[in-house]
């Protein structure tokens, strides 16, 4: 029986530190304010730019206010897409202590996938959440399984693996913070982050 617990600590703990390790090397933040926003570089936009860096520098002003205006709009547009796929993919919830998917999060999985295979999406981070009741280890590997049953289900669904992250939460981040039955339920919860 020792032993049994031994392996599972040992298991525990080892998920716990992969979840972290993972999870700090897969975080991206995501900013809401257009000025702030960074745009991604793919290889051919540094290429040009490289290209660009090489012309004398009054080709380029960077105090021309046409190109400062289709910064923003294209920055904005980023925010914008970001927001509306956010929006158009719904978190699912399960019941307490378990990561099974229960019937009416598979169609809402159905309805989340219909969408992710109509839109070009480059990342789907999939988060996983406890309530508050057990050990913060305990939390941590059942979001993480959560998380995990979550991805398979999209998987068969047509979603491309390469394109899935998970990531535990355990109970750091509630949906809300009281201490009621209603409240643990929100909390139980695949929470989905959408890179278009």
């Amino acid at each position: 029986m020792k032993k049994n617990l031994t392996f599972i600590g040992i298991f525990v703990v080892l998920i716990f530190g992969l979840t972290i390790f993972i999870g700090c090397a897969e975080k991206k933040s995501v900013v809401t304010n257009s000025v702030a926003q960074e745009k991604e570089v793919s290889p051919a936009q540094t290429a040009a730019q490289t290209t660009d860096a090489s012309k004398p520098s009054d080709t380029i002003n960077p105090n021309d206010s046409t190109n400062q205006n289709n910064t923003a709009r294209g920055q904005s547009a980023s925010v914008e897409t970001t927001a509306t796929a956010e929006s158009s993919v719904h978190d699912i919830n399960f019941d307490f202590d378990s990561s099974i998917i229960l019937p009416d999060a598979r169609e809402i999985l159905k309805v989340n996938a219909d969408f992710l295979l109509k839109n070009r999406v480059s990342t789907i981070v999939i988060e996983g959440h406890c309530d508050e009741r057990g050990t913060a280890e305990y939390n941590m590997a059942l979001g993480q399984r959560r998380a995990q049953e979550t991805k398979k289900y999209l998987i068969n669904l047509g979603i491309k693996e390469s394109i899935i992250r998970t990531i535990s939460y355990g109970a750091e981040r509630p949906l809300d913070p009281n201490n009621t039955e209603e409240a643990w339920a929100k909390n139980r919860r695949a929470h989905f982050l959408i890179v278009p």
